[in-house]
């Protein structure tokens, strides 16, 4: 298949250009023409500024049925995670998918062309597994690609519910039974039977320190080493999570996944909130990415971690919706910025430019797709238009376009999205799945009890 498609501005290279020609072979931009004042014969013309698809590299996407309901009155992360718990035990494989989809067509209507769901309800009520044993995953997969995207599925090891002491964890309690699947070697079988294909990519991922015991981390970091995939993990989200593993070994978590070989530049810590400067040292130096997901941790009152000193330190930034109160990467970036003001109290510790970076290359790469991300011969051709002439984004001139998108647009401003030289999202409609707000209302409600 072969399309030209026109962008009124292109951010390339950190520069907003006007009229450029995207030029698609068989899913992949084959050149990038500057200075195309009017858009070539036939092309497919996108107005507004053309960016690289934005890739959410921290998703639950069943956390999607939460939205509203735990926004009632007050309480912690903790009383969160029992109604996130009420939500996992009535879904079911096809309830998942029907979910799913509706969540990830959400995605793309927000300029989202990969996500990184973070997947570990892997069995049925009780922890008894399906038929397929892999079947709540490859229902995600089978998601993602009915709604247009790509995905990497982080398969997530899950096996106790605190940490006992340096050797044990406590045993799942009734609602995690699901998540476990009793030993990190049962895990890493059950994983390698997922295969990757043009839209998804395997994963591995430790939900974290006080989930996986210490003895059992390498088998997963190991399981990921042999096949060069992505590894992420939750990390010190939480002070009680940093008190408890003090208190059995002596270290900070990052400290204790430092000393079983977790940190390495194809590993993301996701949220990183509460940090020692040894930890953010030890993140650094090892390149250990960071995955902020700003709206949930401020929903959640987690807190608000070093972004800016970790990057400075050597750690990639990327983004993530995680529990969807909304989804918006554009919200993400700028919330990032915004809260790292509050945090100091002095402006500007990202360009615009710098924030779309980290929605974009650095979040396809953190999710192992490394060609992605740009807007350059022989990347895949993923993109996304947002608009310039919204009550949101007009008035700003074309070159401050990059500024508008990041601290002015929502998702709400997204026109088109193109996944795989695929037009997902035209005008603002998704192609494959044209009514995305009654999938959503649907699927829903059939988990309500």
């Amino acid at each position: 298949m072969q399309v030209t498609y026109w962008a009124e501005h292109a951010w390339l290279d950190t520069n907003v250009e006007p009229g450029v020609a995207l030029e698609v072979t068989d899913g992949r931009i084959t050149a990038v023409r500057k200075g195309a004042e009017v858009p070539p014969p036939g092309a497919v013309v996108l107005r507004g500024l053309t960016i690289p698809g934005l890739a959410n590299a921290h998703s639950h996407a069943f956390h999607r049925a939460l939205r509203g309901t735990v926004q009632v009155g007050s309480g912690t992360f903790w009383t969160w995670r029992e109604v996130m718990y009420q939500v996992a035990s009535r879904l079911t494989p096809e309830t998942y998918f029907s979910l799913a989809r509706a969540v990830y067509a959400e995605m793309a209507l927000a300029g989202i062309t990969v996500v990184g769901e973070f997947h570990y309800l892997h069995h049925a009520p009780g922890g008894v597994a399906y038929s397929d044993p892999n079947a709540m995953g490859e229902a995600l997969i089978a998601a993602a690609a009915d709604a247009g995207i790509r995905i990497t599925l982080l398969d997530t090891a899950y096996l106790s519910s605190a940490i006992r002491d340096k050797h044990s964890g406590e045993a799942p309690n009734k609602h995690q039974l699901r998540f476990s699947d009793g030993t990190a070697e049962a895990w890493a079988e059950r994983a390698s039977a997922l295969k990757s294909s043009d839209h998804a990519l395997i994963g591995a991922a430790l939900h974290s320190v006080r989930a996986v015991p210490a003895a059992q981390l390498s088998t997963v970091a190991q399981w990921a080493e042999a096949r060069r995939a992505p590894l992420h993990v939750h990390l010190s989200e939480q002070t009680a999570e940093n008190d408890a593993c003090r208190a059995a070994h002596g270290c900070t978590p990052t400290r204790l996944l430092a000393d079983h070989g977790v940190l390495g530049p194809r590993t993301t810590g996701v949220h990183n909130t509460h940090l020692t400067n040894e930890d953010i040292a030890l993140l650094g130096s090892s390149a250990t990415g960071t995955c902020m997901c700003p709206t949930t941790e401020r929903d959640l009152a987690d807190g608000i971690g070093p972004a800016a000193t970790l990057q400075r330190e050597g750690s990639p930034l990327s983004l993530g919706s995680d529990s969807h109160a909304v989804i918006d990467l554009l919200e993400e970036a700028r919330a990032m910025e915004l809260n790292e003001r509050l945090r100091t109290r002095t402006r500007g510790h990202w360009t615009a430019a710098a924030l779309l970076r980290a929605a974009t290359e650095d979040g396809h790469a953190a999710l192992g797709w490394h060609d992605a991300g740009r807007l350059e011969p022989g990347a895949p051709a993923d993109f996304t238009t947002v608009a310039l002439d919204s009550v949101r984004t007009a008035g700003p001139v074309p070159r401050l376009a990059a500024e508008t998108a990041v601290f002015a647009a929502t998702a709400a401003d997204v026109r088109h999205t193109v996944v795989a030289g695929r037009h997902v999202v035209r005008d603002g409609v998704h192609t494959l799945i044209p009514d995305v707000a009654r999938a959503l209302a649907e699927s829903i409600d059939a988990l309500r009890a």
